[in-house]
């Protein structure tokens, strides 16, 4: 944790950049600005841009050297390193020393819908990295602040550009390095990025207890769904099922018998003026990373499933990617993407929903019904025709008593780093463009 003097800092900072406060005249205010006494350059003038290595098919192995793909940089400015592919010990050669992976190192996905994603890796063991990822190494440049910039929404956004909307984002480590970034003296550098950590420092905290309490949650329904050794389970004899052996009173049902899949939609007799839309590049696993606002006129025209509070989303398309969110407390006329199916729960919690359809079973039974060689896809009926052990109502709502609290307090550091990240974009533009007196601020 940072110095009490750090966090009141960042707390005054906070008041200045406060509702209205940090807009700009032109309503530019995420914009990033540069003193005119400072320099601009290319990224690559400061940084060495490393995109991952092309392994084999034949290397990929089950034990060995952890390799960061694609797959895990998700939209929360973090890598996700819970599920990893690997190769050979042996493989570690000088020749791929490059291609070395450590805590702190900054990545940039440079493919696909997460095209311009970028995260901090945190790690204590070694990784290598896979092609279609590139790492951020700063040669010349403070890496906190070349952190704070490219980490910021404009810089992904950038990133994401760089591909000039093709159908399928692709972006070189060239182009990478050809984004211009603003480049203060060295000391300025480090000043601004001390007082942005304080606020990455907060949100790397608040994302540490959410994965704790999803862990909780998660360990909950293994152990009374899974493992059965749920409350009074000695006294409940087992019957068998098309699932094997089962307690007594617990039935195996397909999902529609418990949930709804994609119950509404709009259309245009009933179009909105504005809506806020969900797409499935804001999704990542277990989150909704951020929606965007549209005139109905010009929303994209996959923006149609409506969603409610306790909604789960599943992207439809590479099921194994664990695009997957739950709904909490949408803002009114939150649409989602038609690439989502949207489970509605009506007979069981919606957190046992949640966990029942994220477990790697119903992933693999997802994967293995997907059809389509370039974008595998499953489809609703994929979904009602599931199956899912149910059992009994008085478990369902002591096991919904528990996690329902869970899932409120994870939305709500959900909606704290929302509010984080939003207000340390906003001092982003103000420190660089001498708004505030970074000369002023204490080293």
């Amino acid at each position: 944790m940072f110095s009490t003097h750090k966090r009141h800092f960042t707390s005054s900072l906070a008041v200045q950049c406060g509702e209205g406060d940090c807009s700009e005249s032109g309503g530019d205010s995420g914009r990033v600005r540069m003193s005119t006494t400072w320099n601009t350059g290319r990224l690559g003038d400061v940084c060495r841009v490393v995109p991952g290595y092309a392994f084999k098919s034949s290397d990929w192995q089950a034990d060995g050297i952890p390799v960061v793909k694609i797959k895990n940089i998700t939209g929360n400015n973090s890598v996700d390193l819970a599920t990893t592919d690997c190769v050979p010990q042996g493989l570690l050669t000088p020749k791929l020393q490059k291609f070395v992976v450590k805590d702190g190192d900054i990545l940039v996905a440079m493919t696909g819908a997460t095209a311009g994603k970028v995260g901090k890796v945190r790690t204590n063991r070694p990784l290598l990295l896979n092609q279609r990822v590139a790492k951020i190494a700063p040669v010349d440049a403070d890496p906190d602040f070349i952190w704070a910039i490219v980490s910021s929404q404009e810089y992904q956004e950038r990133f994401f550009y760089l591909a000039d909307g093709a159908a399928q984002p692709n972006m070189s480590g060239g182009q990478i390095e050809g984004v211009e970034v603003p480049l203060p003296p060295l000391p300025v550098q480090r000043r601004i990025a001390g007082i942005l950590t304080a606020y990455d420092e907060l949100i790397e905290n608040s994302q540490r207890r959410i994965k704790i309490l999803d862990s909780m949650a998660r360990a909950l329904y293994r152990e009374w769904f899974v493992h059965f050794r749920f409350p009074g389970h000695e006294s409940v004899p087992r019957v068998p099922s098309p699932l094997g052996e089962i307690p007594q009173g617990w039935e195996v049902k397909k999902l529609s018998a418990v949930a709804e899949v994609n119950r509404s939609q709009i259309n245009a007799r009933s179009a909105l003026e504005a809506l806020h839309y969900i797409e499935i590049s804001s999704v990542s696993p277990g989150q909704i990373d951020s929606t965007t606002t549209y005139a109905f006129a010009d929303a994209p025209g996959r923006a149609r499933r409506i969603v409610q509070h306790g909604d789960m989303l599943w992207s439809c398309v590479r099921p194994n990617r664990r695009s997957y969110a739950q709904v909490m407390h949408p803002a009114p006329d939150t649409i989602a993407s038609t690439g989502f199916a949207v489970l509605t729960a009506t007979k069981v919690p919606f957190t046992f929903l949640f966990f029942a359809t994220t477990t790697d079973d119903f992933v693999a039974y997802l994967t293995n019904n997907a059809t389509g060689a370039a974008y595998p896809a499953v489809t609703a009926p994929t979904f009602e025709k599931a199956d899912l052990l149910v059992p009994s109502v008085a478990l369902l709502k002591k096991f919904g008593d528990v996690t329902i609290p869970i899932a409120e307090e994870i939305h709500t550091l959900q909606r704290q780093i929302q509010n984080l990240r939003r207000t340390r974009d906003l001092l982003l533009p103000r420190l660089l463009s001498g708004q505030i007196d970074v000369e002023a601020i204490p080293s």
